[in-house]
């Protein structure tokens, strides 16, 4: 990832990383227990490390505030009530003030592996495309079967980089390859790294934002912004990020790897 920032100026933004204690896959997920610390602080640490000039944990929950203070964190508490992440950062966006152009990275708080490069060269993204709302990062995916598994996002972009659509579909669709036993060539299609950086303005419109019919239908948050018209920048990189948590075996290889990581 370092080859994607040595061309990049560096850059300021804040590292919000929005932390919902409720989860019906594993409960209490934040406050998971990673080699002697709560995965939502092993996160906020790696959003310390991309370079952030700000780094803030987001939660409706006083626990995950409480664990965050014992292990030297900042946190804000946040309405129980938001419907996204998204929503928790744009409360914080308002709350703290922020200029409409100031930059706010989503590090999601399922992350505990995530590239730090990686959240600053997203943040970097934003600010090398002006004319975008958003900046959030893909790469080639390299089988069919990713290819075909709807809970593997795929992304379209234009000329330019931005993206044209997000779909949980196989896009685009290869007329000549798909219906031939699900053959295709490795990196033509890309998969979307759910990473996104902000401009301030934008979060601040974004709760009021009526929800989108593609949005329903493919559960995909980042189609209400694509259906109002914000343009969002693709970062494509060489190769996927490391595995987040969203159940109880994704916790155990996590904590494998990070000992492992230790020894």
């Amino acid at each position: 990832m370092s080859d994607l920032l040595s061309s990049q100026a560096p850059v300021r933004f804040l590292a919000i990383v929005p932390a919902r204690l409720a989860s019906t896959r594993l409960p209490d997920k934040p406050l998971a227990d990673i080699a002697g610390k709560p995965m939502v602080v092993r996160v906020a640490e790696k959003a310390v490390a991309s370079g952030a000039q700000r780094v803030l944990v987001a939660t409706d929950s006083k626990a995950v505030v409480a664990a965050c203070a014992t292990h030297g964190v900042i946190s804000m508490l946040t309405s129980p009530d938001h419907p996204s992440g998204t929503d928790r950062l744009a409360e914080v966006a308002v709350r703290l003030g922020l200029a409409d152009e100031d930059i706010v990275v989503n590090v999601q708080g399922d992350e505990p592996l995530i590239d730090p490069a990686l959240i600053a060269a997203v943040a970097a993204h934003l600010q090398a495309h002006p004319d975008c709302a958003i900046a959030t990062a893909a790469h080639p995916i390299e089988t069919a079967e990713e290819i075909f598994n709807p809970n593997i996002v795929k992304a379209v972009l234009d000329a330019q980089g931005r993206a044209l659509y997000f779909s949980r579909a196989p896009i685009p669709w290869h007329r000549d390859s798909y219906g031939a036993g699900k053959e295709c060539a490795a990196g033509a299609a890309l998969r979307h790294i759910g990473l996104y950086a902000y401009r301030a303005g934008f979060l601040r419109r974004y709760p009021q934002l009526p929800t989108a019919p593609p949005e329903q239908a493919e559960a995909l948050e980042q189609l209400r912004a694509l259906w109002h018209g914000e343009r969002i920048a693709v970062l494509v990189t060489a190769s996927s990020p490391a595995p987040g948590v969203d159940t109880p075996e994704d916790l155990q290889q996590v904590r494998r790897l990070i000992v492992g990581g230790m020894a």
